[in-house]
């Protein structure tokens, strides 16, 4: 089983915890990092400050399509980042893990 990273971003802890346990409960994913950050971007022609919570899901190639389809389903923004990290390599027993905790 491939592994890869899933990058994306939510206003609140709550927003963040209520899609993390629902991709949890789905098997979507195996295990979600969440951090808060402070953020500086474009929108609507100026510059934004907030701060924000940072996600990386963690999970198989093939969940990809169905992972990116539930999160843009569930996610508070217009515009979310749902980036796919690819993981090069990682630790066996980890990867048996998370191929134990998908199936």
């Amino acid at each position: 089983m491939d592994m890869i990273f899933v990058y994306t971003t939510f206003p609140d802890w709550e927003s963040a915890e209520r899609v993390v346990k629902a991709l949890l409960e789905k098997k979507l994913i195996a295990c979600a990092n969440l951090r808060e950050h402070k953020a500086f971007y474009w929108w609507q022609g100026k510059i934004e400050e907030d701060t924000e919570v940072g996600a990386i899901l963690k999970t198989s190639v093939e969940k990809w399509k169905e992972l990116r389809e539930a999160i843009k389903e569930m996610h508070p923004y217009t515009v979310p980042i749902i980036a796919r990290i690819e993981v090069d390599k990682v630790n066996d027993e980890y990867a048996e893990w998370l191929e134990k905790v998908l199936s």
